[in-house]
């Protein structure tokens, strides 16, 4: 995993592409994700899931940025048509995951702050 802390060149720490990233997919144990950077609570991943999404509500908020294909979103009980570039929030703890997605499809993942969730600032 690259990690923004370290001796590295800053500019090694803090670029990564799709085509860097997708190669190191799936991981050994059949993972369809990646940690590719680490700096304080924030964590990024790419996520390429193949055929179903398995995955299950997360301990953190996070934000995917679609990176290649489309398909659909579901959080929660609201369904949203996803394609490149778009974002997405979601609160930790909220059911979510993607559907009928393109065989290309590639989302960074952008995992961050403290279990369970940040307060709202309200």
């Amino acid at each position: 995993m690259r990690k923004l802390q370290g001796n590295a060149d800053p500019a090694e720490r803090c670029h990564i592409t799709v085509e860097e990233a997708v190669p190191l997919l799936p991981m050994p144990d059949g993972k369809r994700s990646v940690a590719l950077f680490e700096h304080g609570t924030l964590q990024v991943k790419l996520y390429a899931p193949r055929g179903t999404d398995p995955q299950s509500p997360h301990t953190r908020d996070d934000f995917y940025v679609i990176a290649r294909g489309g398909g659909w979103f579901v959080n929660g009980e609201v369904r949203h048509r996803v394609a490149p570039h778009d974002v997405l929030f979601i609160a930790a703890g909220v059911v979510h995951r993607f559907d009928a997605f393109s065989d290309d499809f590639q989302a960074w993942v952008l995992f961050y702050g403290p279990e369970g969730g940040e307060a709202d600032g309200a």
